[in-house]
């Protein structure tokens, strides 16, 4: 069994910003899939399959900084290896519309990430990174919660879908095919 994890903020306000494109990419799989949120106290939940695999896709809304309570909860409740554990979230650190796909490792500066380290007592669970660049010109706060600007909003639709392809690729073929797939070139 699986738990695909897609970050970001609840409300309408925040729908299309740099800090929700993990749920828009969780969106994506789900619409996929066919499957619809059952939306529960703390988090939009559904489950289905990827291949032969059973998935749970969770979407917390408790805000970024307090993810991890509802992956905590879901794992509480399945039996579910933390190596089996998928979070799609935006980083800064990629340029706007790149893909990185990580195995485990620290939270990078990442609220989110560093919520579901702290709460499930471990960090060997896989990441999917959605570029969003940084602005320079922007504080950090104010720049992760901006909307995409239009020009961005085609590479944007691109990495979603990527994004997508990538969380199947994992389920079906394991991390590491799907690292060599999706992740960047060097000097690329």
């Amino acid at each position: 069994m699986w738990l695909v994890a897609g970050l970001g903020n609840p409300g309408k306000k925040y729908s299309w910003t740099r800090h929700n494109i993990g749920f828009l990419a969780l969106e994506e799989i789900i619409g996929r899939l066919g499957l619809e949120f059952r939306e529960r106290p703390g988090y939009n939940i559904c489950s289905g399959s990827i291949g032969d695999e059973k998935v749970i896709f969770l979407e917390p809304l408790t805000f970024m900084n307090r993810s991890g309570s509802a992956v905590r909860e879901i794992l509480s409740k399945n039996s579910i290896v933390h190596e089996n554990i998928i979070v799609i979230h935006d980083d800064l650190d990629l340029d706007c519309g790149r893909l990185k796909i990580r195995k485990k490792g620290s939270s990078g500066g990442h609220r989110g990430v560093e919520s579901i380290i702290q709460n499930i007592g471990g960090n060997a669970f896989i990441r999917v990174k959605i570029g969003i660049g940084r602005d320079p010109l922007m504080l950090t706060e104010d720049y992760v919660l901006s909307k995409f600007r239009k020009n961005e909003l085609p590479e944007i639709k691109e990495v979603i879908v990527a994004a997508a392809d990538a969380v199947e690729c994992i389920v079906k073929e394991g991390a590491d095919k799907a690292m060599n797939r999706f992740n960047p070139v060097a000097g690329k």
